[in-house]
């Protein structure tokens, strides 16, 4: 998953593009868009684990990968002809789409074997996507000793394509004896995701303050290493207890048996739902694609997801832009997209866990913390609306968090809603309107009122892009980010108050119902063998 996180680093390299084929901000923002839009297309990838396997999936993904970031570091670098606005706009497009291969295989097979700590687990596996581009800057500086995009587009080519490689092979489903301490284990993988998440907070903060030479960031980079190995160690304890337990549990004493009465009421349950099957399912029940897609639920959570969530990646796409328009250093840039992977992190697993507690403790439903994120990211935006001294570095804080703390609510919320039968393209489809949102925040607000500004102060082309300097670059365009995502903080509440009944009642007992009969049964069949086993013993002693 942290390999899944290169798409944070297009604030870093968006710059380079802009000086290098001397694009206007509208331009930019219109490849920032085809970065959105790759990232939340997921739809194919979410068709295509409906009938594959992970790995395939992981392979796609590695492929495309790589072609696309290597073919951006070849134009860049002047190796093939400048390529058409177009052509950029597809190369960008591949390489945020092809994250949501392996992004996906992870994220179904997890909430298929965790289904009633889902909000937990895509808490923490989205969390260490935030990560990613934290890490991947860090390990850049490393290799290369300095801040160079082009290094680092060389980088992304290669690096998360040879991690996914290594990595996808243990990806599947499997159908294990549920852990007696489960949510213990998940805490003990949150505290190791917490101290990489400070490590790495602690060497952004130095090293906007001291001079690292490249000793220094290989020394932090091994750091990283090290906690990021500890939850394989982890894995590899508790698979050995799961191993222990299982040997000790061969031979149970209970025998499960299932009562002709309601072998009856099970046949007459399943006749019920073939003659239901073109009605609407209940809320939590399996919902089919076109069934979810037009239900009124699915309606508002597009709303809110559009206006909030559009909102925050556009302010993040031009965070670049919005930094040297108020004249901040140029090693600042790194530093805040660093923060904002750090805090889209430290929101994610947030609200992860925090939201699955007051969910199944305080029947909290999910879309009302959905819309309180949304309302703690409006003080992020009107941060750059009405800026003071270090305010990019607050707003950074606040616009990273907010927007990683929605992200595993809205996965959180359409598995609730609609069902696990068909999560790997429901997830998908529910990520389709973030880009919509962002072309519309990032090309016909901020872009249109940015290169506005830049043309009144006279700042023409000249090899750098079209410029604007000053606080007033961003200031109109922020106020309308600030007051769309309000509006997409009331539809969620509206959804919150729609839903409540439902959150009131226990949203899990279906999956848990699931998980103990094939428990059940696989002790059924085991004291089976054990009994046939002593029958023929007793026949061979009494021949």
């Amino acid at each position: 998953m942290i390999g899944c996180g290169s798409p944070y680093l297009f604030g870093t390299y968006s710059k380079l593009l802009k000086t290098k084929f001397d694009y206007n901000q509208t331009q930019l923002n219109t490849l920032g868009f085809a970065k959105d839009l790759g990232s939340n297309l997921g739809v194919f990838a979410g068709l295509f684990a409906e009938v594959a396997p992970p790995w395939m999936l992981f392979l796609v993904g590695i492929s495309s990968n790589f072609f696309s970031y290597f073919m951006i570091w070849l134009s860049v670098s002047s190796y093939v002809p400048k390529p058409h606005l177009w052509l950029m706009f597809v190369y960008i497009y591949i390489t945020s789409n092809s994250q949501n291969f392996p992004n996906t295989a992870v994220m179904v097979t997890s909430v298929g074997n965790f289904p009633d700590q889902r909000g937990i687990i895509l808490g923490l596996l989205k969390g260490f996507v935030g990560l990613g581009g934290a890490i991947l800057t860090q390990i850049n500086l490393a290799i290369h000793g300095n801040q160079n995009s082009m290094d680092l587009l060389l980088l992304l080519s290669w690096l998360p394509s040879i991690v996914c490689f290594l990595c996808f092979l243990p990806i599947r489903t499997i159908k294990a004896r549920k852990h007696p301490q489960e949510l213990k284990v998940f805490y003990h993988l949150l505290y190791v995701s917490i101290a990489i998440a400070v490590f790495l907070l602690f060497l952004t903060i130095t090293q906007r303050n001291i001079a690292f030479s490249q000793a220094g960031y290989a020394g932090g980079v091994a750091v990283i290493g090290v906690l990021i190995c500890l939850p394989l160690l982890i894995a590899i304890k508790e698979e050995l207890f799961l191993f222990k337990l299982g040997k000790q549990t061969m031979n149970p004493s209970v025998v499960v048996s299932i009562p002709r009465e309601q072998l009856k009421e099970i046949s007459k349950i399943s006749l019920r739902s073939v003659s239901n099957v073109c009605k609407e399912p209940q809320r939590g029940e399996d919902f089919s694609i076109l069934q979810a897609l037009l239900s009124k639920d699915m309606a508002l959570i597009f709303i809110a997801t559009v206006s909030a969530c559009g909102s925050s990646v556009a302010a993040i796409d031009n965070l670049g832009q919005i930094a040297e328009s108020l004249e901040y250093p140029n090693h600042s840039i790194s530093i805040l997209v660093s923060w904002i992977s750090i805090f889209n992190f430290f929101g994610r697993v947030f609200s992860g866990f925090i939201s699955e507690t007051l969910m199944t403790k305080y029947k909290l439903p999910r879309p009302f913390m959905f819309g309180l994120t949304q309302v703690f990211t409006c003080t992020g935006l009107l941060s750059i609306a009405f800026p003071y001294i270090n305010s990019v570095y607050v707003a950074s804080l606040i616009i990273g968090f907010g927007l990683g703390a929605q992200t595993p609510l809205i996965f959180a919320i359409i598995s609730d809603l609609f069902g696990l039968k068909h999560y790997s393209t429901l997830l998908n489809c529910g990520q389709l309107a973030v880009p919509l949102g962002s072309y519309i925040m990032n090309v016909e607000v901020i872009g249109r009122f940015y290169d506005a500004e830049a043309t009144k102060i006279g700042n023409v082309k000249n090899g750098k892009g079209l410029t604007c300097t000053g606080t007033h670059c961003f200031s109109e365009s922020f106020m309308i980010l600030a007051a769309v995502t309000l509006f997409g903080a009331m539809a969620s509440f509206v959804l919150a108050y729609r839903t409540r009944d439902f959150y009131k009642g226990d949203v899990y007992k279906k999956y848990r119902d699931d998980m103990e009969v094939k428990h059940s049964n696989a002790e059924l069949y085991s004291s089976d063998d054990k009994n046939n086993e002593h029958k023929m013993k007793t026949d061979d002693q009494s021949k």
